[in-house]
């Protein structure tokens, strides 16, 4: 007796456990409906059909080509959450699509109105003021403003063509059923935006278009309808003056992200951006391109009195110190360079730290005093150019970089001084090398005793105008004493 009772009591419990699996594996599924919206992770992608976790009992199924991009490749991979419409569910299967296709009655129409799901639909043909689009073997209306986002300037390219759309009128029981795609295209962009403005992060390196420039930077589409503002001081490592010289309208630009600001209305979010961060500040690797000595070329950028910068690479910038711009003496740096000028420089000094790089142009140069014992000798007459007139005498120019002293007590001394202090800087002059020194860099001059007739040849040449009859007598005495 009591065998049967446990018996019976075990087979009771057996039957109330098969019950109970039965109406779990039957009744797993109810609550999904046509029409619903489902978030899933991806569990498997097969040849043809990806398989969705529902959340219930039974996964879900989705055509693979209707999750390819344009390019016929997957963009998933297992493991993604994706979201997507319960399209039918007979118990046993859940099918699932990006929207409501195919075949289907008015209900199902009228469900996808209230809850806002996508159908497919086909423009068949143009009307007045708009489309006649097929959606779910029915017919529906399309206004010429809901089509597209943009400005439609040519109807007839949409006819033909497939699109997905959202219900925005059911009346009458189906008798006028209105559709958009501009609804369906701005809720879609919407929810992009926010999947976008969600993952962007300080540190996002991002592509963009320049969509405006001003006088303070230049805006970055970054997505459609998200710009962002890339300040001139993160344009380049480079100075830039003018921004528009740099960047202009339409160019594709890579971009990482320096700042956002949630601001104070929603959507309303400032984003701060940096192209030269991209490539990172070039004085962390100066020293693996340049080195004490290195004798480089670069570009004058700004000329003061003290010297001038010359960047030998975007962003790296370096001072050429008035002494290091030329052998020769310099009162101004704008009389031997101007700012755009390419240079030879040679790398002094390296300083990483501070961000400062010592120059010298005439260290690129060659000292032309190194060999001045070979090319000039005591008692040599030669044409120079003069350079400086000062109380103690001229300053005359041999050659660049190398300048003798024609001293005030050498020409008071020459038989005719009047013919050397006439002269101006500028002009051309004879004179003879009397002494050299090549440790203290120094070369002492006289006029040189063919002074008188290369002064008069030089003033003649000078003369615009004819000399009237003063100078042609002037001229005839000189003669005169030749012969």
């Amino acid at each position: 007796m009591t065998d049967n009772m446990i018996d019976e009591n075990n087979s009771g419990e057996e039957e109330s456990f098969a019950d109970l699996l039965d109406s779990y594996s039957a009744g797993g599924n109810q609550d999904i409906r046509v029409g619903d919206r489902i978030r899933g992770e991806i569990i498997s992608i097969g040849t043809e059909a990806v398989f969705i976790d529902t959340g219930s009992k039974i996964d879900g199924v989705v055509d693979k080509e209707e999750l390819l991009d344009d390019n016929l490749e997957m963009p998933y991979k297992e493991g993604d959450i994706i979201e997507l419409y319960v399209a039918s569910n007979r118990g046993n299967e859940i099918r699932l699509s990006r929207a409501l296709s195919g075949a289907g009655g008015l209900h199902v129409i009228e469900e996808a109105y209230e809850k806002g799901v996508p159908v497919e639909g086909e423009v068949k043909s143009l009307c007045k003021g708009g489309f006649n689009v097929e959606i779910l073997q029915k017919r529906a209306f399309c206004p010429v403003s809901q089509i597209d986002i943009k400005y439609v300037e040519s109807p007839d390219d949409y006819v033909g063509d497939t699109y997905l759309f959202l219900v925005s009128q059911f009346e009458e029981e189906g008798g006028n059923i209105v559709v958009s795609r501009r609804e369906f295209l701005e809720r879609e962009s919407k929810k992009a935006r926010s999947e976008f403005l969600r993952d962007i992060v300080v540190g996002s390196q991002l592509e963009g278009k320049v969509t405006k420039v001003m006088p303070y930077g230049a805006f970055v589409e970054l997505f459609p309808g998200i710009e962002g503002m890339v300040h001139v001081s993160e344009i380049s490592w480079s100075r830039v003056e003018k921004v528009e010289e740099v960047l202009k309208t339409g160019d594709s630009v890579t971009a990482e992200v320096i700042g956002i600001d949630e601001g104070k209305e929603p959507g309303r979010m400032k984003i701060a951006l940096s192209i030269r961060q991209v490539t990172g500040d070039p004085w962390n690797s100066v020293q693996d391109r340049f080195s004490i000595g290195a004798m480089v070329r670069g570009k004058v950028t700004r000329c003061e009195k003290f010297g001038v910068f010359v960047e030998i690479e975007p962003g790296i910038e370096g001072l050429v110190h008035i002494s290091e711009m030329s052998y020769k003496r310099i009162v101004k740096p704008e009389d031997i360079v101007e700012t755009g000028a390419s240079v030879d420089v040679m790398v002094k000094e390296i300083d990483t730290e501070k961000k400062r790089l010592s120059l010298s142009m005439k260290d690129a140069e060659g000292d032309p005093w190194i060999d001045v014992l070979e090319k000039y000798s005591v008692g040599q007459s030669i044409e120079g150019r003069i350079e400086k007139k000062e109380k103690f005498g001229f300053f005359v120019e041999l050659e660049p970089a190398i300048t003798g002293l024609l001293p005030k007590s050498k020409i008071d001394n020459f038989h005719k001084p009047n013919l050397v202090e006439k002269l101006r800087e500028g002009d051309a002059i004879m004179v003879v090398v009397e002494e050299i020194n090549g440790d203290e860099r120094k070369i002492t001059l006289g006029p040189a005793d063919s002074m008188e007739e290369n002064a008069w040849r030089d003033y003649t040449k000078n003369q615009e105008k004819p000399m009237g009859s003063l100078g042609d007598k002037l001229l005839e005495a000189l003669k005169s004493r030749k012969e």
